[in-house]
């Protein structure tokens, strides 16, 4: 049977294959149930037996990492033209291909990464003597290790595509095992599931006993049964919220595209529909409005100046508080930032962008690439970064602030509801990207919304704007590309979910039980044999 496979283009077709499989459980198809099987191939395939090579392995795991993240950040496409910032037309053509090219591959290096721990461990295996349950030990193992290698990617610069986020906002049980250990349990019990499905297929292939079918096939449906089970006991907790601890945001969604927003008629477009949306909101009584990430196409600074903005105008007059996504300087220089404006017009509090976007907000490795390509950033100059440790304190209790590249970052979530943030706000362009993108940014913030068991207010540009319970069910959701206003109560929240007290510690238990179970191993009785 294995003879079917032994074609290596058909093998990386499989993969690949496989990887788009993946690709499509997240938006804009939204197939998630895809995502509990979509690495079997990948699984089976790298596992065929020791006698591979580490290059065949690697191959394999590229092929799905390009299938996986190439139709999962097909969006990045939506870059182009930038032929508004003065860049040719082809030369806009060739950023926006480079820059989905490189995203992809940073991604796909987390497959790759794992096939090798694979490679390791069945060439270990294969060495030992002792008698050894080597697909438990795989499954256990890498699983850990893919779990690992994501949490390793959130720490750096790009990072987007969790396998965990394929099963966000339709599975929201399962998104609540989130509660217990943040995304990376949702990783887990994918690979778990998917691990235990692949190795009941290399048992029926390698014609191993029937028991082991049977066995793994068993586990593979009983953890799916398990985590959902598990998930929808969390989901199913009431949230007996306290009517003393509600407020009513207000939601401006400008509708202002990027192209023309530093233009005159960019910036016309951003004082109307600022202050119309600021005024209409106001009148329907609600306690603060939220603006989205750089509504405002200018530094909000308490100078003389300020009188000339037609939104701090409107704040004085109305008098009351907004959340302002638009320009701060600090140490003179750029941040992209979410100020608290009081009801008299003066700056409660700030939260400055911690996560920038490499070449729109800032220029990597600026000292020898910034004559060359700062022409890529709005703002002309690398933006500064806003610390990791900030806290967003309102008028109505500590905000848990994200701005828009933000939100596949958990931990920021993470550390801001343990440091007692008791409600979600983040603020994002999302413009010139069309609604698959959006749709993925707001499955994102469902995820963090659950995580942390906060209401979450999510102000954009051009949508998808919207309104999350703690339970991950959206109360309302803009459409497409419109001017809009909404206004939405929510609570605040102290409760702290296993995740924010203890952060990701699944995966390290992983990883022991599967060393335990490495080291553990009894040794095989071997029979004197006659010279």
């Amino acid at each position: 049977m294995l003879k079917l496979f032994s074609s290596w283009p058909l093998q990386c077709c499989i993969t690949l294959l496989s990887g788009i499989l993946m690709g499509m459980a997240p938006a804009p198809f939204n197939a998630w149930f895809f995502a509990w099987v979509a690495v079997v191939p990948l699984w089976v395939l790298v596992n065929q037996g020791p006698q591979r090579s580490w290059r065949w392995g690697v191959a394999l795991a590229f092929c799905w990492g390009l299938g996986y993240h190439g139709l999962a950040l097909s969006w990045i496409l939506d870059l182009h033209p930038l032929t508004w910032m003065g860049i040719p037309w082809l030369a806009s053509v060739a950023i926006a291909i480079f820059a989905w090219v490189f995203i992809t591959l940073w991604g796909a290096a987390i497959p790759v990464v794992w096939s090798l721990s694979l490679f390791w461990i069945n060439r270990s295996a294969a060495a030992k003597t002792a008698k050894f349950n080597l697909p438990a030990v795989r499954i256990v193992l890498s699983t850990a290790v893919w779990c690992g290698l994501e949490q390793l990617w959130e720490h750096g610069p790009l990072y987007w595509t969790s396998i965990s986020y394929t099963q966000s906002p339709f599975n929201l049980p399962i998104l609540h095992l989130g509660q217990l250990s943040g995304p990376m349990t949702v990783t887990a019990a994918l690979l778990l599931v998917n691990g235990c499905l692949a190795e009941a297929i290399l048992a029926w292939l390698q014609r191993d006993s029937g028991k082991l079918l049977q066995q793994y096939s068993t586990a593979a449906i009983a953890l799916l049964i398990g985590f959902h089970t598990l998930g929808w006991a969390l989901y199913a907790q009431p949230l007996n919220d306290d009517p003393n601890q509600a407020l009513t945001v207000g939601i401006v969604q400008g509708n202002v595209p990027t192209r023309i927003k530093l233009s005159e008629q960019g910036y016309q477009l951003a004082i109307a529909n600022y202050v119309r949306g600021y005024n209409t909101l106001a009148n329907q009584g609600v306690d603060v409005v939220i603006t989205p990430e750089g509504s405002l196409p200018w530094r909000w600074v308490n100078t003389p100046t300020q009188s000339q903005n037609p939104l701090y105008q409107a704040i004085l007059q109305r008098g009351v508080p907004a959340w302002v996504g638009t320009f701060g300087t600090r140490n003179g220089r750029y941040t992209q930032t979410l100020f608290t404006i009081t009801g008299d017009g003066e700056i409660y509090s700030q939260f400055d962008k911690i996560k920038l976007v490499p070449l729109g907000e800032y220029i990597p490795f600026e000292a020898v690439l910034g004559q060359v390509i700062s022409r890529l950033s709005t703002m002309g100059d690398s933006m500064l970064p806003g610390s990791p440790d900030q806290r967003f304190d309102t008028p109505f209790g500590r905000a848990i602030a994200a701005i828009c590249y933000e939100s596949p970052f958990a931990s920021l979530f993470r550390n801001q509801a343990a440091a007692g943030g008791e409600f979600i706000l983040t603020a994002s362009n999302n413009d010139p990207y069309k609604r698959p993108m959006m749709a993925q940014h707001h499955a994102q913030d469902v995820m963090r919304s659950v995580e942390t068991s906060r209401y979450a207010v999510r102000a954009t540009n051009t949508g998808l704007s919207g309104v999350v319970n703690p339970h991950g069910r959206t109360l309302w959701l803009s459409n497409y590309r419109e001017f809009q206003t909404y206004a939405a109560t929510i609570y605040r929240r102290q409760i702290q979910t296993l995740y924010v007290r203890w952060g990701n510690w699944f995966t390290p238990v992983l990883l022991l039980v599967g060393m335990l179970m490495w080291i553990g191993r009894r040794p095989q009785f071997q029979p004197n044999k006659r010279q």
